[in-house]
């Protein structure tokens, strides 16, 4: 009668007690960035915002799409952050297991010698039971915060392999760009090989007819040998480029998917930016941010309760006897019940040291967690200021182009009429091959800042749109 007295008044107190827990509210700092970005873009982004629009819908070229889910299937560090997310899991589970008493069952058997009342006994004790060993009454919330930052550390993990993802289609969709870049830009140095080759056979056999000297014909061999360097090196460079989209992608890529042709056919989608709080919503890295800074005042909560008294159980119940045969009979029972209350009275300094450096790792987290959001905010300023120019950029150096060609032209014209020397000619075929270069060049800068808007918006988790889906 005692001990169930006893029960329920522990049961009692622990009801009562456990109102005292201390479970923090999290509090998140202010997003130090701007309401609005810098630059105004037109309403383009529509009803969906822009992390919803899948990776299928933004990304239009077939041959880009599939390097993309090759990558998402094949890659290695991402793969790494997915068994991450197991591993933060267990992490869990093993620290959420501490909110549960932990019942075992028990067999032993003990000899022992003692003296009694001048003669030395021996005696054999059989024992078989369940029991609980050092259960934490948790009244205080010691258990339960360390188990909530486990799982916020769960969740950052979850997030920091969204974010992975995120970085991972907007690395491999530039990566591909610039291999397909680097196509062109061959094709367009070959042209100009094959151009100059023509040109320079016509010069050496006016040299051999005593028409022309020997300085424009050197003159004419070195713009060749100028285009085949240019070749030579642009193939080694897009052998490179091949290379680093292999490894991201995690495998080899068929020559089908290397086909396609930046001018063929668009290769993105157009979309637009919406206010700078989206990002704390959307971005994937903030929220890793914001959940590592959940953990860390967990564990603010998880040190100060660390100050207050600490109370854990032990009990079992069995069957005990000296001798095998009786165990299982009749009077053989047995129990333990055993409550046990730590008042931390001098620990040199320990807890006091364990509570400031949980403070202090908070602090961290929250700087971490804003630089987080303003890098977040600059990449999308970044990509929004150079997108607001990119087209003019292009449109005038279309122009820039059509006047080298209409120089050249020129140029061979008068040279052929004897009005102006080779030289004329030679600076005009060099400047209109270094603006035709320029120009593929901002073409592709076009196409990878709508890739770095999209990533930077927090684009790339899904596969498909909502609005595709419904």
């Amino acid at each position: 009668m005692t001990t169930k007295k006893l029960s329920t008044v522990l049961l009692t107190g622990t009801f009562a007690l456990s109102a005292c827990q201390i479970l923090p509210e999290f509090s998140k700092p202010a997003a130090p960035i701007p309401e609005k970005f810098p630059v105004t873009m037109t309403p383009e982004a529509a009803a969906v915002p822009v992390a919803e629009v899948g990776w299928r819908d933004f990304f239009l070229n077939p041959g880009l799409k599939q390097t993309i889910a090759a990558a998402l299937a094949n890659n290695r560090d991402l793969k790494t952050a997915a068994l991450r997310i197991d591993e933060a899991r267990a992490l869990y589970n093993i620290q959420r297991s501490d909110q549960k008493p932990t019942v075992n069952a028990t067999a032993s058997a003990s000899d022992s010698r003692q003296l009694l009342a001048g003669t030395m006994r021996d005696t054999t004790i059989y024992q078989v039971g369940v029991g609980m060993t050092a259960f934490e009454l948790d009244f205080f919330g010691r258990v339960k915060n360390l188990s909530e930052s486990a799982l916020a550390q769960f969740f950052a993990t979850e997030e920091a392999q969204r974010a992975m993802q995120v970085s991972l289609v907007g690395e491999v969709a530039k990566a591909w760009l610039n291999e397909r870049g680097l196509t062109e830009q061959i094709a367009l140095a070959e042209r100009t090989l094959k151009a100059r080759t023509t040109s320079y056979e016509l010069v050496k056999k006016r040299f051999d007819a005593g028409v022309t000297n020997a300085l424009e014909l050197r003159q004419s061999e070195t713009l060749v040998q100028t285009a085949r360097t240019a070749v030579l090196s642009l193939k080694r460079q897009h052998a490179l480029s091949v290379n680093a989209l292999a490894l991201l992608v995690g495998t080899t890529i068929p020559a089908s998917e290397q086909s396609a042709s930046l001018s063929s056919q668009p290769v993105t989608a157009n979309i637009g930016a919406g206010l700078s709080s989206e990002l704390l919503t959307h971005r994937p890295d903030i929220r890793a941010a914001e959940q590592r800074l959940r953990s860390a005042q967990a564990n603010i909560a998880a040190a100060r309760a660390a100050f207050f008294p600490r109370i854990s159980l032990t009990a079992g119940a069995g069957l005990a006897s000296t001798e095998l045969g009786d165990l299982f009979q009749g009077n053989s029972g047995t129990w333990i019940f055993s409550p046990q209350l730590v008042l931390p009275i001098f620990d040199a300094g320990r807890n006091k040291a364990n509570l400031s450096l949980a403070e202090v790792r908070t602090d961290i987290a929250i700087a971490s967690y804003e630089k987080t959001i303003q890098v977040a905010f600059r990449e999308v300023a970044d990509a929004l200021s150079a997108r607001a120019s990119l087209a003019d950029e292009i449109a005038a150096q279309e122009a820039v182009r059509a006047s080298q060609a209409a120089r050249l032209e020129l140029a061979q014209a008068r040279y052929k009429n004897g009005i102006a020397s080779y030289l004329d000619v030679l600076d005009a075929e060099r400047e209109l091959f270094a603006a035709e270069q320029q120009l593929l060049q901002t073409k592709l800068l076009k196409i990878t800042n709508a890739v770095d808007l999209y990533r930077s918006l927090g684009g790339g988790l899904n596969e498909v749109s909502q609005q595709a889906q419904k």
